[in-house]
């Protein structure tokens, strides 16, 4: 499908299927291809909307990094929910596209139907912690300019949040890594410095306010974010929390079938006829 233009970019996405929509947010260095092996399994009852967020993939990467806030991200995906006449969605967000779909939830609660968080957070809510990644996203960012794509890459994949990775099958590791070549350092730099974690505003104290059904997944090898998870299980009025066995930050990849299993069991779960 054509990249569809939103506020002045073009956000590039890939869409299958037919039924409610399902709209799918990647993490940092994805994009829409994050996740091609899992369209079948998504798109024979839902009509699946995976997008590139700004600065990944081949979605524009605006020239003011200022155009690339949080809040702005968020405009532009409600845009595009108006341009593909969505009145109301489920959003599955993994990492940072958790952070992006649960800032999208709270600021358009009417728009979402169900949400799937994957290995995500509410952001950081001390502050000096916060300023402190900011700081450290920043060095990230002008090291990705620097070095560049590859050797960013190199790094990245070394990081101990993914080193449960390593046990997968080299045809996974490399499309992978594939994916995250695809990216474009200045599209990458501009995300950390303006939607990292150390740059979003915390929504612990609004979590309260999500009435719609929400189902929270984190791998058991992922400890931070079985933290995180229990945290905001607690706090979420409608949510329930689901930790994959030997999974990592990213069960969409480690684990697919359970993966797959748990989501569609939830999204079934969250209306009588999925094809409504």
């Amino acid at each position: 499908m054509p990249a569809i233009a939103v506020n002045g970019i073009r956000l590039n996405l890939e869409r299958v299927g037919a039924g409610p929509p399902l709209v799918l947010l990647h993490g940092f260095t994805g994009s829409a291809a994050t996740w091609a092996p899992h369209l079948d399994a998504f798109a024979g009852q839902f009509s699946v909307i995976a997008v590139d967020l700004p600065g990944h993939g081949a979605s524009d990467t605006p020239a003011d990094p200022a155009r690339s806030g949080m809040k702005q991200c968020v405009a532009d995906l409600l845009a595009l929910f108006d341009r593909l006449e969505i009145e109301r969605a489920s959003v599955l967000g993994y990492s940072m596209g958790g952070r992006v779909a649960l800032n999208l939830a709270i600021a358009a609660q009417e728009r979402i139907r169900a949400l799937v968080l994957e290995s995500a957070s509410p952001g950081i809510a001390d502050l000096e912690e916060r300023l402190a990644r900011r700081r450290s996203d920043a060095a990230l960012a002008d090291m990705i300019e620097r070095e560049g794509i590859e050797a960013f890459v190199d790094y990245w994949e070394r990081l101990p949040l993914f080193a449960s990775q390593a046990a997968l099958p080299a045809a996974t590791r490399d499309r992978q890594r594939a994916q995250r070549l695809a990216n474009t350092a200045r599209g990458l730099a501009n995300s950390l410095r303006c939607i990292g974690t150390g740059m979003m505003e915390p929504l612990h104290d609004r979590l309260g306010e999500i009435r719609f059904p929400v189902l929270l997944i984190a791998g058991e090898l992922d400890q931070k974010y079985c933290r995180l998870g229990q945290d905001m299980a607690g706090a979420l009025p409608t949510a329930r929390l689901v930790v994959v066995p030997d999974g990592g930050h990213a069960t969409h990849l480690e684990q697919p079938e359970v993966f797959h299993r748990h989501v569609l069991e939830f999204l079934h779960s969250t209306t009588h006829d999925v094809r409504e």
